[in-house]
């Protein structure tokens, strides 16, 4: 028996990735039922300690096994998905994850890059101007502890302007032996 998937969440050819939002227009799967089946045994105990209460029970889940004949990414028909049983339910047919964004916005670096500067000292020093790496590696560790006088913690300063200076000239290797 064939069957249409027409709700695909995300496209993969190559490197070409298509994420919908929540579904891609227009795409759909193709399969082929090949069988249903059980599948294993799950055993589902209650008890309540010194009050005598015992309740087995066991479930073993209903499932579907398909084979993908085809994936269709334009063009597709809005089709209902004719139901084997009445019992199928939808499937994803992949994984949606998530885009990897560069923190370092237009304004600055991710100072959160150099060790010991979390969030809250990374905002300290944007707002004392301090936004890059250059800014911070031509700035003197006694001037940066200054600035960061009023963050609760105990913060060592002395390696910043030099892991500054690497980050800036894009010694990611060296950095990491820093950390």
């Amino acid at each position: 028996k064939k069957v249409t998937f027409d709700n695909v969440l995300l496209l993969a050819d190559g490197s070409n990735v298509t994420v919908g939002a929540p579904a891609i227009d227009g795409a759909a799967v193709e399969a082929k039922v090949v069988k249903h089946l059980k599948g294993d045994k799950v055993i589902v105990f209650h008890k309540k300690r010194r009050k005598g209460y015992r309740k087995k029970n066991g479930h073993r889940q209903s499932l579907t096994e398909i084979v993908i004949e085809s994936i269709i990414s334009k063009g597709a028909k809005k089709e209902e998905t004719k139901k084997a049983d009445g019992k199928a339910a939808p499937v994803e047919v992949s994984v949606a994850s998530k885009p990897k964004a560069k923190k370092a916005s237009a304004k600055g670096d991710d100072l959160k890059k150099v060790e010991g500067i979390g969030p809250k000292i990374a905002e300290t020093l944007n707002s004392a101007g301090i936004s890059t790496f250059a800014e911070l590696a031509k700035t003197d560790a006694a001037k940066i502890a200054e600035i960061i006088a009023d963050v609760r913690g105990n913060h060592v300063t002395d390696t910043w302007p030099k892991q500054a200076q690497l980050a800036a000239d894009g010694k990611w290797d060296e950095l990491q032996k820093w950390q």
